[in-house]
């Protein structure tokens, strides 16, 4: 995690450097900066150039930015790049004097809320949090989705059932994976709400919506394994990719990595997925795809073998990086294979229920 941390005096500096050792201590990434003639003096880096390419860059590489200043200029510094709850990075605003730390924005998906109450805590300040959910403990799914490692993309539905849970209604609940603990309060299981229009579900599958309405989310548990000859066509294999996902029934989103044979490690179509898909490309030796075991036995190739030292290489690739099952065996087409395994997963609900 990465983050960039800016004050405007000398009394702004000085807490930004504070929380920067904070922050690293956690295991962050943190770089504490001056825009100030003082910033020097105060062990911070001084940016010298325009505020706005400053934030510019620290919002596309981080994922939280802290100003210590008015905030005023945090808003105005910010705004040209602010492009949706999913994907900003969380923002927090401190006063100089360290009395208040506000929640600013992406206060559920990207942390702010959460790094908020954390900044407060070391410095003794009172953290400000306005998101309605947090305020009325009630669910919020955004919180829950980001703590679970669960993909979404249905904003407005999101929306819509924190409106229905603030308001002290229900919405449905389904999951096709375990649940460890009570379900909060607001959610009704599946037995229960087989009739309500609005509901939650928990799935890989990209066609499991059992409610007229219904927030998908999707456990990044799957891995796309990929072997390929040299130089193939990246429409070949993204066109490959996206018939294991069509034949096995799971979703794009639920893609958690994409595996190969090291002889791949640059493979230009590959490396192109992976970046369209926004997912880690990882890869393995001869030797260790070998040792990858399934109870239902493995496509063996002997011409692969003879090519690459191991008889099948999707399918080991796909177990090594985090699959248990293979939900997609072997499919081959035009000098490309692609299986899909997945890993196991579960719903944990573990804090008291609202």
């Amino acid at each position: 995690m990465r983050a960039a941390i800016i004050g405007f005096t000398r009394s702004g500096c000085g807490h930004a450097g504070r929380i920067r050792e904070e922050l690293r201590g956690k295991g962050w990434d943190c770089r504490a900066y001056g825009k100030c003639a003082c910033a020097g003096e105060c062990q911070v880096e001084e940016v010298s150039g325009p505020l706005k390419e400053w934030t510019r860059q620290q919002f596309d590489q981080c994922q939280a930015l802290i100003f210590v200043g008015a905030t005023g200029i945090a808003v105005r510094s910010i705004a040209p790049f602010v492009k949706s709850k999913l994907t900003d990075p969380a923002v927090l605003c401190m006063d100089e004097q360290a009395r208040f730390v506000i929640s600013l924005l992406s206060g559920h998906v990207g942390g702010a809320n959460e790094l908020a109450l954390q900044v407060a805590a070391w410095l003794g300040a009172q953290p400000v949090i306005t998101t309605a959910t947090d305020l009325s403990g009630k669910f919020a799914v955004d919180v829950f989705a980001r703590e679970q490692n669960l993909a979404f993309y249905q904003k407005d539905l999101a929306k819509e059932v924190s409106a229905v849970l603030l308001e002290n209604k229900t919405v449905g609940w389904f999951s096709e994976f375990p649940v460890a603990g009570e379900l909060p309060g607001g959610l009704l299981p599946w037995g229960e709400a087989k009739t309500a229009s609005l509901g939650i579900a928990v799935s890989i599958r990209e066609n499991c919506r059992p409610f007229a309405r219904t927030l998908q989310l999707f456990p990044r548990i799957a891995v796309l394994g990929m072997g390929c000859r040299r130089g193939a066509d990246p429409a070949d294999i993204r066109s490959l990719a996206e018939q294991a996902l069509a034949g096995s029934g799971i979703s794009r989103r639920s893609i958690q990595a994409i595996a190969s044979i090291d002889l791949k490690k640059q493979e230009p179509g590959l490396l192109s997925l992976a970046r369209e898909w926004d997912v880690p490309f990882f890869t393995y030796s001869a030797e260790e795809l070998s040792r990858a075991e399934y109870e239902g036995g493995l496509s063996e190739s002997e011409f692969v073998k003879k090519t690459t030292g191991v008889g099948n290489v999707c399918e080991r690739a796909a177990l090594l990086a985090g699959g248990r099952v293979l939900v997609q065996r072997r499919m081959a087409e035009r000098g490309v294979t692609a299986a899909i395994a997945c890993g196991d997963f579960q719903v944990r609900f573990l804090q008291e229920p609202g």
